[in-house]
């Protein structure tokens, strides 16, 4: 086992902490639900970007390139001067939901390069501007642009014209569970001399402002260079600064009379180091040199090409010579994070491989955050502060008391989406699971908690709206991060974890078939389901015609989780026969909904359409009428989700379930020819369940691989490309709703504008797709081929056809032959510069033509994806 391999295992232990302190500081706590007290809730405008530096928060803090320990409170993070900018560079800038022409957006340039799973080593970089940052012009230049014009990004502004920038790497090194190594070095990369302040920062959370507990802990200097931390429950840390820099201290508390106009009480508020070096404002900094926020002081002028190194030391041993062992440190962790990747990458020989596939690992693991939200307090108040008001116990997430959160837990990335997502997090955990599986199964987990998940059994979707449904990806995720927990425990499988996940998901089955099944035909109307604009209207609001919508995703998501369901069941019952009895039931749910989805629950009308070779949404209106929404968009392609392969020597051990199965089969036959190909013995004694027979199996495929509609150099597209020239359009007496391809950024206002399902490729269902492909390949093996692509005359079976698309959704961030990543577009920065060109960004999702990187551009947490698509590729 490798160094890092026995952290991973140590970690559990209480005596060795080694996951006590990581990334889990976000990088933006402003304008999130949980820091709105505002009448209307908008959380974009009650605490701004410009408030941020005076505002002590409530429920969490925020900082640049950060760490904190698991219950964020003891905090550092870096804070930079160019002697250019109005104000300190302590937190990342972006616009809000209503500033940018395509929604929310963070205007910054900053990368994740390196991150073991214990945090025992970090390295990020971040490019700070040696000219004034441009704020205003960010948000001007967006203020004017339509939703057909692109994003106005950082690098528009010519900031980095010239190189005039410093690149700030920030690294992390742990001697110990309780003993931080931290380095900051600074390189000019331009053509001048450009001075530059560098200013680490510590300070504790504010948790004794709100009448709760008012005990206050404090930072003060014991020596030149050197801070002791102390704190009624984490205890006492010391703080060690090289070279005795000159220590400015303040208090993490909110300047009331620069945000409200209230009368000043107290003095030395959180933006006193920056009024200090900014404003030159000396009063502004505790001369008795203590409080509960502190910064050491470095100023540099660096020549061009110089570098100049910080190096620091947060310890909770009291230590002599701080730096004698620094960089032997350091040395150690860089290679032991070496050797730990050299054992996931074995099988990669290629560099740039390599090269993305651990940068998206520390992208997933510089996203844990830590995630404090107690609903009922933020509903009721605080005793020490202004009442809520009376709009919020009829507003947002007040069915919710119960949810009580404060755990570490994996984000989609830590400034557009500093909050967990139910099915985000889903698909989060399948690469987390290739480095920490611990980890994985502990978030799997954490969802499915008496005080996350509503007690009616449905699970959180994320704070800006708790109530909004997701895909039920949970079972799917369980299940997979359990066989590959399985795979590398030597085929010992976590049992207790699958049958504690299992018993909840139960009871988040019911939910879905008692409250998303309006007609009780097994037919679903889950909402938007995630795909925010992707239909003809917003499913998640009242529809102009009236009625509902019966779901080809819904309903296809359904299937699958019911499949899902049963196969956990099997699994379970191979120590526990009882389970026999539940996986009977999934599978006869699966088959009800198999049925509704081929008939339409009644017989009359259903989701197909044979003419097209296509699953489409019907519209139900209250005068009972029924059209099918001819959109051909994934939602179509979801159906493909729903497939098992249950090997025969697993029926043979389950003789409770088989004979269940059996008697279904041989006495609802309408059932069982809905069923492909239960009856035939499939490769090597396989049996088949899915919602596509082979015929229909076939013409799905043909439209999805024809490059025309869905097939795009990169993927699958989103929506077909068939709707550019033909878009759907569906008309009432009031209005014509149009839906046409549209392969980037969204012009639809739908949901805000800031995320767009008709056109891009999306890593999340493509990865979904290929998995299909290869269970299905899994049962008909050689003998079923398709064209690939459409029209081209060369026919692969599924596993070929699965592998291709790994290589085309990878080939977004890796090097081409011309040594161009197309995720980079025809930015020559990004493309050719030594010192942007192998840094990657992971895109939320990608034109569907040209493969450029669009939306939240750090969202490894679906783009991250990527690493086991990385082993597939051929």
């Amino acid at each position: 086992m490798t160094q890092e391999q026995l952290r991973l295992a140590e970690s559990a232990a209480p005596t060795t902490p080694w996951k006590k302190f990581g990334p889990y500081l976000t990088e933006r706590q402003w304008g999130t639900v949980r820091e709105d007290y505002s009448p209307e809730g908008n959380a974009w405008e009650y605490i701004t970007h410009d408030m941020a530096r005076s505002k002590a928060y409530r429920w969490g803090e925020e900082g640049l390139g950060g760490i904190c320990d698991d219950q964020q409170l003891l905090c550092f993070a870096v804070g930079l001067w160019n002697g250019q900018d109005e104000i300190l560079k302590e937190r990342l800038f972006g616009l809000t939901n209503g500033q940018g022409n395509h929604g929310e957006d963070v205007k910054e340039l900053y990368y994740y390069l390196d991150s073991t799973p214990t945090h025992s080593y970090m390295r990020m970089l971040y490019k700070y501007p040696q000219r004034a940052f441009p704020y205003r012009k960010l948000v001007r230049e967006n203020g004017r642009r339509n939703r057909q014009e692109p994003e106005y990004e950082l690098l528009d502004t010519g900031i980095f014209s010239k190189s005039r920038y410093f690149d700030v790497f920030i690294e992390y090194a742990k001697a110990g569970p309780d003993d931080i190594l931290i380095k900051v070095t600074v390189h000019n990369r331009g053509p001048k001399a450009a001075p530059v302040q560098v200013l680490p920062q510590l300070w504790y959370r504010n948790t004794w402002s709100w009448g709760h507990d008012d005990t206050k802990p404090v930072l003060r200097e014991t020596a030149p260079g050197t801070v002791q931390a102390d704190h009624a429950t984490l205890g006492h840390y010391h703080f060690y600064c090289e070279q005795a820099p000159p220590l400015l201290f303040c208090e993490n508390d909110t300047n009331g009379a620069r945000l409200y106009n209230l009368p000043a009480k107290g003095l030395h508020f959180k933006d006193g180091i920056n009024d200090y070096v900014v404003e030159g404002d000396k009063q502004a900094i505790n001369a008795r040199q203590e409080g509960t926020k502190m910064a050491a002081h470095y100023q540099f002028t660096l020549q061009p090409n110089e570098s100049r190194t910080v190096r620091l030391r947060l310890s909770k041993a009291e230590i002599g010579a701080a730096f004698s062992d620094f960089d032997q440190v350091f040395q150690a962790r860089q290679q032991e994070a070496d050797e730990f990747y050299e054992c996931i990458q074995e099988n990669l020989p290629d560099p740039d491989v390599r090269n993305v596939q651990r940068q998206a690992f520390a992208g997933m693991l510089w996203s844990k955050q830590y995630y404090y939200y107690d609903v009922n307090q933020w509903l009721e108040g605080d005793p020490a502060v202004l009442t809520p008001p009376p709009e919020r116990r009829k507003g947002r997430n007040h069915h919710w008391r119960h949810l009580h959160n404060a755990d570490i837990i994996s984000m989609p990335d830590k400034w557009e989406y500093p909050w967990y997502a139910a099915w985000d997090l889903a698909f989060h955990c399948i690469p987390l699971a290739m480095v920490d599986a611990g980890f994985a199964k502990h978030q799997l987990r954490l969802l499915t908690r008496d005080w996350y998940m509503h007690p009616n059994g449905q699970l959180p979707a994320y704070e800006w709206n708790f109530s909004d449904v997701n895909p039920p990806v949970h079972a799917w995720a369980t299940w997979r991060v359990y066989q590959m927990d399985k795979k590398l425990q030597n085929g010992q499988g976590d049992t207790t974890f699958l049958e504690a996940v299992f018993h909840k998901l139960a009871l988040n089955f019911a939910w879905w078939v008692n409250r998303k099944d309006k007609s009780e035909r097994n037919i679903f109307e889950g909402g938007f389901l995630g795909l925010d604009n992707i239909g003809v209207f917003d499913r998640s609001s009242a529809l102009p015609t009236g009625g509902f919508i019966e779901q080809s995703d819904g309903t296809s998501w359904m299937a699958m989780f019911a499949l899902n369901m049963m196969r956990m069941a099997l699994e379970l019952a191979k120590t526990n026969p009882v389970y026999q009895d539940m996986a009977s039931k999934f599978f006869e749910h699966f088959l009800y909904i198999a049925d509704a989805m081929t008939r339409g629950g009644d017989g009359l009308f259903n989701l197909w359409d044979e003419e097209d070779g296509f699953y489409y949404d019907v519209l139900h209106t209250p005068d009972e009428e029924r059209t099918k929404l001819k959109v051909r968009s994934i939602v179509g392609l979801i159906p493909l989700f729903a497939v098992e392969v249950i090997e025969q020597d697993l029926l043979d051990t389950m003789p409770e379930f088989t004979a269940r199965a059996r008697w279904l089969i041989d006495n609802r036959p309408h059932l069982a020819q809905l069923v492909s190909r239960w009856e035939e013995p499939g490769k090597g004694a396989r049996h088949l369940l899915g919602l596509l027979r082979r015929s229909r199996l076939k013409k799905l495929l043909t439209r999805m691989l024809d490059e025309s509609e869905f097939l795009s150099d990169y993927g699958i597209r989103a929506m077909s490309r068939h709707h550019l020239e033909h878009p759907y359009v569906f008309s009432t007496e009031d209005d014509d709703f149009v839906v046409q391809y549209v392969p980037g950024e969204a012009e639809s206002s739908m949901f805000g504008g800031n995320s767009n399902w008709r056109g891009p490729i999306w890593f999340p269902i493509n990865f979904l797709i290929i998995e299909s492909l290869q269970r299905y390949y899994f049962y008909y093996g050689e003998n079923f081929t398709v064209e690939y692509p459409t029209g081209s005359g060369t026919l692969l079976n599924l596993n070929q056809v699965a592998t291709a698309l790994a290589g085309r959704l990878t080939k977004l961030l890796l090097k081409d032959e011309n040594g161009r990543r197309p995720a980079f577009g025809d930015n020559e920065m990004l493309q050719t510069d030594p010192h942007f060109r192998d840094n990657l960004l992971f895109h939320e999702y990608f034109h569907g033509d040209n493969g450029n990187g669009l939306g939240a551009n750090h969202q490894t947490g679906w783009t991250g994806l990527i690493v086991r698509l990385l082993q597939l590729r051929g």
